[in-house]
């Protein structure tokens, strides 16, 4: 980004470069690893008139300023200066270029190379350098007025996708939809409150769809994706088909007048099968405990009772309605998706529940529970001491045409903004572990 750059504030240019003893003849950028970057090296309004000067783009005697181009990782581009020898500048050798310029924290496995040639020959040769160089601009030129001037990222599809599922994993696909709409602009992905509604339910509805649409050919529906924490059941969903996304992580939440903040499994075990009903008896407040679950078919639910409780269901519900549930004895009840858990959580004395880390660090009115003095993190998990985890996949019906939508958008999760955004949620890109196709912890 710009505020990336080591420059004073106001500065257009990012980087300056000057050549003592030299004046520059020519210069052109060229080679750049992307079609967008051309952008900022081009004035505005080429071939609407006279173009206006390029913002931190300049060349002087023996001066190239460089403007504070926005780079993704493996990014690139090449300078190519033609020099020329100062009148005057007598030295043998030239003293190596001063670059003014660099990255807030440093560049990392990036670095700025320096390409040399020194034609020791008469006027005639430097001339026809300069020829060159005025080539490659007119070409630049002439492809930029010919194409689109924003042109759109190739793997960007055209229409509308819609997508369902986990409401654990949902935040992280509202900022990819965002993402993904902004650098494909004839992309639309609608989300509403509505959008996830569970793991189960997502694939339901993805089947439903599937079977209602009747793809012909063979192939899958291109404009619909489902996303569910952990594997659809062994025997059902036989046209859904999975892709492994991301590693998630979930939380037991306590209400903060519990007392608790760190839980051995066993007594987990034993909350959740009836045996302990007082936060005092786990050395915490005289609080009863007020089990919060999310409806069955979440697959945050399914990941508690498969591997923290160990395969154990979760006892009955006392209460139909969370709002009504007697806080003065211990109870159950059940919400439809994670943001009314943590809200229900944080709003009831003695709530014990569960969540996506992302969502539960958000949350100010909740207390992560630690697991065996185990925090949810993603060491835990590989060093196989935090159980709370799950595999979130992607679903398709059939497979999506390649140059559908839905193709286009798990192509995008896969790769650097669609891990970046993967990441930032607490969850780890499944592209990054060991054994991607499987996408479980190492430990």
């Amino acid at each position: 980004m710009e505020d990336d750059y080591l420059a004073p504030d106001g500065a257009r240019a990012g980087i300056q470069v000057t050549f003592r003893g030299r004046r520059v003849v020519g210069m052109v950028v060229t080679e750049l690893s992307r079609s967008e970057l051309r952008s900022f090296f081009v004035p505005s309004g080429s071939g609407q008139g006279t173009p206006q000067p390029v913002p931190g783009l300049g060349v002087g005697d023996g001066l190239i300023e460089l403007p504070k181009v926005k780079l993704n990782r493996r990014d690139h581009y090449k300078v190519l200066a033609v020099l020329e020898r100062e009148a005057g500048f007598t030295e043998q050798t030239f003293p190596d270029p001063e670059v003014v310029g660099g990255i807030v924290g440093g560049v990392r496995r990036g670095r700025m190379r320096k390409t040399e040639y020194y034609p020791f020959a008469a006027k005639p040769v430097r001339v026809l350098l300069v020829l060159l160089v005025l080539v490659l601009i007119g070409q630049s030129l002439f492809m930029l007025l010919r194409s689109d001037p924003k042109p759109a990222p190739l793997d960007c599809a055209k229409g509308t996708l819609t997508l369902s599922g986990s409401t654990a994993f949902a935040p992280v696909l509202r900022e990819a939809a965002r993402q993904y709409e902004k650098t494909c602009p004839d992309a639309h992905i609608p989300l509403s409150n509505d959008s996830f509604k569970g793991s189960v339910p997502g694939l339901n509805a993805l089947e439903a769809a599937g079977e209602q649409d009747k793809p012909k050919g063979g192939k899958g529906l291109g404009d619909r994706l489902a996303f569910s924490d952990g594997p659809k059941s062994g025997t059902g969903h036989p046209q859904l088909l999975p892709r492994p996304v991301a590693l998630s992580l979930f939380t037991l939440v306590v209400n903060p007048d519990a007392g608790v903040k760190d839980l051995p499994l066993q007594q987990i075990r034993d909350i959740y099968a009836g045996k302990i009903t007082n936060w005092k008896q786990v050395n915490g407040n005289d609080v009863p405990i007020h089990l919060v679950s999310r409806y069955p078919g979440s697959g945050t639910r399914t990941t508690l009772e498969l591997r923290v409780l160990g395969d154990q269901r979760l006892p009955g519900v006392t209460a139909s309605d969370c709002v009504a549930m007697d806080t003065a004895k211990p109870g159950r009840c059940e919400v439809g998706d994670t943001q009314a858990l943590l809200d229900t959580v944080a709003s009831t004395p003695g709530a014990l529940g569960h969540s996506e880390v992302g969502a539960a660090t958000a949350h100010a009115g909740i207390q992560p529970v630690r697991i065996d003095g185990y925090p949810a993190t993603l060491e835990g998990v590989d060093g196989g001491a935090y159980p709370y985890w799950q595999t979130e996949y992607a679903y398709t019906y059939g497979e999506p045409p390649a140059d559908s939508l839905a193709a286009g958008f798990l192509r995008y999760l896969s790769e650097e903004v669609g891990k970046d955004i993967i990441r930032s949620h607490g969850d780890r890109p499944c592209a990054e572990l060991a054994k991607p196709l499987l996408c479980r912890p190492s430990g």
